[in-house]
């Protein structure tokens, strides 16, 4: 069952997925419109379309070919111009009933990708766990800068993009694996969408992380056969989404749930968030054991 008012953007087509790459490779567009169709049929709000750095031809021609197959709007998901531009040009709104493209996603480094909205007016993901430095884009270490980053590339995507309101824009405050967290990434991310959601001049932002990111590497099941992966996901969603958080690039297929505060997962969760170093990877392995 879906949770009201988180919006999933289907993840499933995209090049870094093995089996999905496997299709790209074979040429096998008609399973990639039924990977399209299946996640429309599961829930999906938006289908996301990553192709790699296959030619801009290839975007345009699957994202066509998609629109063919399902009515909801797609995510372009790229970070090169003419990929993204590509896509953008051969998106039809009036087949996805009106709705705008996500464009995932837009850095500091690559603001200049908002020059595509005269193009095609999009959502743009903005990557705000980034940073420029010097000239070189920069991962965001605290809350602060990730606060700072949000603020700026919101400013600059409401000056360059004629008539769009924070309502058209979604932050990706970026989310790492639990399982290697030793840097204090957790307690970054929360603390900045706290900062953010007390903002008066961001009220209405959108707020989107890759959530199958934060389970990497992690197994799915305890030997006893009860979930762990999907578990931890819906703890997260569960202390996020009241901060904003209201989209995710994710699964159709994970059993996401809002949790008890007394939940195993929240418990671990929460624990995180009080731990540091060392200490949070071995909560987690407690929480697996």
């Amino acid at each position: 069952m879906a949770i009201a008012g988180l919006t999933i953007i289907g993840e499933t087509i995209n090049d870094s997925v093995p089996s999905t790459k496997a299709l790209f490779d074979a040429g096998d567009v008609e399973e990639l419109l039924e990977l399209a169709r299946f996640q429309d049929q599961r829930g999906a709000g938006y289908i996301d379309v990553n192709i790699g750095s296959r030619p801009p031809e290839l975007m345009a021609e699957l994202v066509a070919k998609i629109q063919g197959a399902t009515s909801k709007p797609l995510s372009i998901d790229t970070p090169d111009p003419d990929i993204a531009r590509a896509g953008l040009e051969a998106y039809d709104p009036a087949r996805a009933g009106g709705q705008a493209p996500i464009l995932n996603s837009v850095s500091a480094l690559r603001a200049d990708m908002l020059e595509l909205y005269r193009i095609q007016p999009f959502k743009p993901i903005l990557l705000v766990s980034e940073q420029v430095v010097d000239g070189q884009s920069r991962p965001c270490h605290t809350a602060a800068e990730t606060y700072d980053a949000t603020r700026s590339l919101v400013a600059a995507f409401r000056e360059q993009c004629a008539g769009a309101t924070n309502d058209d824009c979604i932050l990706d405050p970026g989310i790492a694996p639990i399982g290697s967290d030793t840097e204090g990434n957790l307690h970054r991310l929360i603390t900045a969408m706290e900062t953010i959601r007390a903002d008066a001049d961001l009220a209405g932002v959108h707020a989107s992380v890759g959530l199958s990111n934060f389970t990497v590497m992690l197994p799915p099941k305890r030997a006893d056969g009860s979930p762990l992966k999907s578990a931890l996901e819906s703890a997260f969603l569960t202390r996020a989404m009241p901060l904003g958080l209201d989209m995710i690039v994710g699964s159709v297929k994970r059993k996401y749930q809002l949790l008890e505060p007394d939940h195993p997962a929240m418990v671990c969760l929460e624990e995180c968030l009080k731990a540091s170093g060392f200490d949070v990877l071995m909560r987690v392995r407690e929480f697996y054991s």
